[in-house]
């Protein structure tokens, strides 16, 4: 098989009008895909078309996420496609060291195998392909623009396998693929970068075009403060890394509770943790679902069976809160701001002075059960000019 990239002309002309149609596919309507199963499978089927014995196609991409650092799609013939997620580890591994991935990242080049003469030992994924029957292998690099590197793979179980006019047809149609492929990757990065450091609201106002300094929505929702006690103390002899581990146990207690009904969470403050929960028009019910959340991260708390214990207090106030670009030049920072929300910060910070854990501003308490709070009296809260009549809800 020679590696010479072979001309569309060097083609015979059904294959070739095959491969200008699969091109003007990946280059069309593939790179505006929000499903890149739909895409590889159309994609598979039309090599298919062409007259290849194609029985396995892989796309493998880096990923930027909190929790995953790859994402596999995998189809197969006459079972679809389906995707899978490389989970981030802190402890190194040497899986990639011995994949096919890492020698075409190596060498630049692709790597084909002819699986029945090909050691088991030679890459981790040998042994995989021979047990479910493939004959031939050959992988792809791609070099993104951004200095990321992925993968395609193709397979076949022809006792024959690729013919070099298979190849030829794969070299034609290739720069295209790995085209539409950097494209939706470069896509999914971008919005889940955004979203992971700036959550749903922001992503999706930045993304829309409100990217100017001084642009304000306003939204009225329940606001959600909470603030890990005495964590100056608590972190004063450790090292930075056990500090950071005991605030991500510390978030894992709180988020997935808001997140879980209905919150948002906007910022992560040191040891402070913003959220909101959007009013619908049952104030009341969105009130309730702040609370809820509320109970439920302290309870998280209470249960918390790590190497450091810590305490949390909340706050929850109803009102408005205002989304704008603040900053300098082109360095801005996308956050809420006003009044309400300097409340709900002061009113946490009154968790550890009355030594109660949930904490409700009368706004708030308005909008739920009366039951359910306990007046505690009124108080000045720092920056703010009237005093707050202050609740406590049971946990």
């Amino acid at each position: 098989m020679s590696n010479d990239t072979p001309t569309l002309g060097q083609l015979p002309p059904e294959m070739l009008v095959n491969a200008l149609g699969l091109i003007d596919y990946m280059l069309g309507d593939a790179r505006r895909a929000t499903d890149a199963d739909i895409v590889l499978t159309e994609m598979s089927e039309r090599i298919r078309d062409a007259g290849l014995p194609l029985d396995r196609a892989t796309s493998i991409v880096r990923l930027l996420h909190a929790e995953a650092v790859a994402s596999a799609r995998f189809w197969e013939r006459g079972k679809g496609a389906r995707s899978y997620s490389f989970p981030f580890s802190p402890d190194p591994s040497d899986q990639y060291d011995k994949s096919p991935a890492a020698e075409v990242h190596r060498t630049r080049e692709w790597l084909v195998l002819w699986l029945p003469d090909t050691p088991d030992d030679a890459y981790n994924l040998v042994p995989e392909l021979k047990e479910e029957g493939l004959t031939h292998y050959v992988m792809m690099p791609v070099f993104m623009a951004n200095g990321m590197s992925n993968t395609f793979s193709f397979a076949t179980r022809s006792k024959d396998g690729f013919s070099d006019l298979d190849f030829a047809f794969l070299r034609v149609i290739f720069p295209a693929i790995a085209a539409c492929q950097e494209i939706l990757t470069t896509h999914r990065i971008m919005g889940e970068v955004i979203r992971m450091y700036v959550g749903n609201e922001p992503y999706e106002r930045i993304l829309s075009g409100d990217v100017h300094r001084g642009q304000v929505t306003r939204i009225k929702s329940a606001i959600l403060f909470a603030d890990m006690r005495r964590f100056t103390e608590l972190t004063a002899d450790m090292e930075a890394e056990e500090a950071t581990r005991l605030l991500n146990d510390y978030y894992d207690c709180i988020v997935p509770a808001i997140e879980k009904n209905g919150g948002e969470v906007l910022k992560f403050m040191g040891d402070g943790i913003l959220a909101i929960f959007r009013a619908t028009d049952d104030e009341k019910l969105t009130c309730t679902k702040a609370a809820i959340a509320a109970r439920e991260a302290l309870s998280e708390v209470s249960g918390f069976d790590g190497e450091h214990s810590f305490d949390v207090g909340i706050a929850l106030h109803f009102g408005d809160v205002a989304f704008g670009n603040v900053g300098s030049g082109t360095r801005l920072d996308y956050t809420i701001i006003g009044r309400d929300v300097n409340l709900a910060s002061r009113v946490a910070s009154l968790c550890g002075t009355l030594d109660e854990k949930l904490l409700v501003s009368k706004a708030f308490c308005q909008r739920v059960e009366r039951e359910e709070t306990r007046p505690l009296g009124r108080y000045r809260l720092k920056g703010l000019n009237d005093e707050e009549e202050i609740f406590v809800i049971s946990t």
